[in-house]
């Protein structure tokens, strides 16, 4: 049995080879295997915003892998970073640290608007929750609440797909099994295109932002720990909230002394046209989550974010250390290979590139309104858009189940060389931050033929 990454010396038979071991041996996260058995796309190759298969198909990743491959594909200083961090010391001893780890706090700390911040460095995005609920939790038991343990969260919306964190949320896409962690709450979402109550527009997302502190008089402002929430959450179908939204929820975390979460997991580090989402309203958190774009995927990596006010809380005797340990955590290798990756954000200015790129792609998609299925285009703060797709446009009616289009969108897309899982009823666009004009050009047209060719497979 061989072993190769370039395409051009695999052979039918290696293929299959391939394609067979993977469907008698491997899980595919968050996919039935039948739907792939046998027919496992698997890639070898990337390049900026491109990747390559097996037999040398090329594809435009619209999705940015998994919503983190922010400085694209190729970037081999990422690899020449790790290289030299693995061959110098790969992970240090128990109880201590490692240059590329201290560095990285210190980065983050620069970035974030809260320069006095503290990281605590965990592997990914559902230990970056976890630990940030854990944090709130102590910091309320530490500043005289002591029975606070219930933590807020909004309907639909996702934050991992560990046992506590799919408490949060209750999205469809977790898969939740109970029993959910104690003291989980749930309040409505905001939703820009099926406003969850009648009237205006702001004076609803006021109204979804008041609906926590309704939760937290009920419940007691003692037994509230603290308020989650998403800048825009994707899982929902990229919701972009007003300002007032954010500004009401900081006001409220503030007036019962509740800790207020920002889960950037997907949204951290430039993908919403600012380092972090919140500044797009002038909001500082007091606890932030990240992970996948801190290193564009080149190694595991994530972090809770402590302002300066919640982590000096720790600082004092046993009682008040956070007793709370990921093993890799912050790996060398992992904090190096984010290191050179921020290098990168900052040389090439791709943050900045984010709420341009984004900007153009937002307006790019109205031209999609030409398609009668359309019924909605979301986006304009930063390179994350989707587009609704509808049955009827003037009832927003949502296609059936049975029309498959979760099936069916995203191997159109691939025909038209784009790389989209998320495509369905809305269609997710979240390309890395690197990408040009053009290539935003070529996104665009691939959605249109797609959806023409939708549309007439439907009857429209």
């Amino acid at each position: 049995m061989t072993s190769t990454t370039n395409p051009e010396t695999v052979s039918g038979e290696r293929i299959e080879e391939l394609q067979q071991m993977a469907g008698d041996h491997m899980f595919m996260h968050a996919a039935q295997i039948n739907d792939w058995r046998g027919n496992l796309r698997v890639y070898v190759k990337g390049d900026g915003v491109w990747v390559e298969t097996l037999d040398g198909q090329r594809h435009l990743d619209a999705m940015a892998g998994l919503w983190y491959k922010s400085v694209g594909y190729g970037r081999t200083e990422i690899a020449d970073a790790v290289y030299a961090q693995m061959t110098a010391i790969d992970s240090p001893p128990a109880g201590s640290s490692t240059i590329p780890q201290i560095e990285l706090a210190g980065k983050v700390a620069d970035l974030y608007p809260d320069h006095g911040a503290r990281s605590f460095f965990v592997s990914g995005g559902s230990e970056a929750v976890e630990t940030a609920v854990k944090m709130a939790k102590k910091y309320s038991q530490l500043n005289g609440k002591g029975g606070a343990f219930k933590v807020i969260s909004r309907r639909y919306s996702y934050h991992g797909g560990t046992a506590m964190s799919v408490s949060l949320g209750r999205s469809p896409a977790a898969d939740p099994m109970g029993p959910e962690m104690p003291g989980a709450l749930h309040v409505t979402n905001w939703n820009s295109y099926r406003l969850p109550f009648d009237g205006d527009p702001i004076d609803v997302a006021v109204k979804c932002a008041n609906e926590m502190e309704e939760v937290i008089i009920h419940q007691g402002p003692e037994t509230v720990a603290a308020i989650i929430a998403e800048p825009v959450s994707a899982a929902f179908g990229i919701q972009i909230p007003p300002a007032v939204y954010w500004h009401r929820l900081r006001e409220i975390a503030d007036k019962y002394d509740v800790v207020l979460i920002a889960d950037e997991v997907i949204t951290g580090f430039g993908r919403l046209g600012e380092w972090f989402g919140p500044t797009n309203w002038g909001i500082q958190p007091d606890i932030t989550t990240v992970a996948k774009a801190i290193t564009s995927g080149y190694a595991p990596l994530g972090a809770a974010i402590a302002t300066k006010k919640i982590a000096d809380a720790f600082i004092g005797g046993p009682d008040e250390t956070f007793r709370h340990l990921i093993t890799f955590g912050g790996h060398p290798i992992a904090s190096a290979a984010a290191l050179a990756n921020l290098r990168i954000f900052e040389r090439e200015d791709l943050v900045g590139n984010s709420k341009r790129m984004g900007t153009y792609l937002y307006e790019q998609l109205h031209k999609l309104y030409n398609r009668k299925i359309v019924g909605d285009v979301r986006g304009g703060l930063g390179l994350l858009a989707a587009v609704e797709l509808v049955a009827d446009r003037d009832n927003k009616t949502a296609f059936p189940p049975g029309a498959g289009l979760a099936k069916k969108l995203p191997e159109m897309l691939f025909d038209r060389n784009i790389v989209s899982f998320r495509a369905g009823d809305v269609i997710s666009i979240c390309p890395p931050l690197c990408i040009s004009k053009a290539e935003i050009d070529f996104i665009v047209s691939a959605i249109d033929g797609a959806l023409e060719q939708l549309e007439s497979d439907l009857g429209f």
